[in-house]
């Protein structure tokens, strides 16, 4: 797998294409990722004693490894290989 924790990369498709972000965590075995900012979900919460609230809690959800490029961090353009074409640069 070309992509791994802490890389950031482009989103090329579906809601949230044309942003990018930091990859948080990498699920191999569905080539998933899960990046920090994009295709967030909203999880509704019960509170747990007596007095407190309910909470609504955004978090992260999976976004297919096909959809997504890796960007140059010398250059900031998106590749598709952990070598850029642009400045040559291997990461």
């Amino acid at each position: 797998m070309k992509i791994k924790k802490g890389d950031t990369v482009l989103i090329t498709a579906g809601d949230d294409k044309n942003r990018s972000g930091k990859v948080i965590r990498v699920l191999s075995k569905k080539d998933q990722l899960l990046i920090e900012g994009i295709n967030l979900q909203k999880k509704h919460r019960r509170p747990k004693k007596e007095g407190e609230k309910g909470q609504v809690v955004e978090k992260p959800g999976p976004v297919s490894i096909s959809n997504v490029k890796l960007i140059c961090p010398k250059c900031n353009k998106p590749t598709k290989k952990r070598v850029c074409q642009n400045c040559n640069n291997s990461f």
